[in-house]
């Protein structure tokens, strides 16, 4: 690590935030392209989260990552100095210091996300052009379906326990997205089942879903990655599915924002992904 009196710092905030592995795949990218710089775990809770917002500027910080439970706030704290697509999905997960001391808010959860599916299986296969079906209606779900519409989805089933927050997300969001009850859950013809829910997560009930409808040239993605593996993608996988786990997401999503920062643009490797599997 390279660290001078010069440094920039970035981090992320959240509560809790100790199982944040954001730390280390920046510190990854900082040490391989040389930059002196550090990212930090910023542990903060609800009740601190703008006095600590607005005191990024005056500590030096480019900018930081947040993550629950502050999302929602930070998008009323960057105010209109937000990306639009952050504004639709209603949550900021970057923040950027604008040379003025300004902070700009963004979401870069949405490209995450389909860059992930892209750089694991390409758009050539055709699952874009067919149905996709999301579980869950919160805040991942949230960047998952904006990316979906505007990537040209034919339609968006949106699964969620809860269908009065399924349906907002659907007015929040716009285009052809269909709200469905958990009981009929529709997987005939899709060409994409994504769970955003943290059923299937480490210490979490099971997503306990009938995947015999699902065509077995449909993608399976579970956006959960503790366990890298989740019960639904094993599944999925020992019926013939194409899966894609979680990781990616958080991986690619974290390139944009380190752009910003740090002035570089840092690679995606596998090397780099067996880095931050083994902490």
């Amino acid at each position: 690590m390279i660290l001078s009196g010069k440094a920039k710092l970035a981090g992320v905030l959240g509560w809790p935030v100790g199982h944040s592995r954001s730390p280390r795949l920046h510190g990854y990218w900082l040490d391989k392209l040389g930059i002196d710089g550090a990212y930090v775990p910023l542990a903060v809770q609800p009740e601190d989260f703008a006095a600590v917002f607005r005191a990024l500027p005056k500590m030096g910080f480019v900018g930081a990552n947040v993550t629950v439970p502050h999302k929602e706030e930070a998008l009323r704290l960057v105010g209109d100095n937000v990306e639009p697509l952050a504004r639709r999905i209603g949550a900021v997960n970057t923040l950027v210091v604008e040379p003025d001391g300004a902070i700009r808010g963004l979401n870069t959860d949405a490209f995450g996300f389909m860059q992930n599916l892209l750089e694991t299986h390409p758009a050539s296969l055709g699952y874009l052009n067919r149905p996709a079906v999301v579980l869950g209606a919160g805040g991942a779900a949230r960047a998952v379906v904006a990316a979906l519409v505007d990537a040209g989805v034919p339609q968006v089933r949106l699964v969620n326990r809860n269908p009065q927050r399924a349906e907002k997300l659907a007015a929040d969001i716009g285009g052809p997205i269909t709200v469905q009850s958990w009981d009929r859950l529709d997987l005939e013809g899709g060409g994409l089942l994504v769970n955003t829910t943290s059923l299937g997560m480490t210490g979490q009930p099971p997503l306990d879903i009938d995947l015999a409808a699902l065509p077995l040239d449909a993608i399976v993605n579970d956006i959960v990655y503790a366990p890298l593996m989740t019960d639904l993608l094993v599944r999925a996988q020992g019926r013939g599915n194409p899966v894609v786990d979680g990781l990616g997401m958080l991986l690619w999503q974290a390139v944009r924002g380190f752009t910003l920062w740090f002035g570089q643009q840092p690679e995606v490797t596998a090397e780099m992904r067996d880095f931050v599997l083994s902490s």
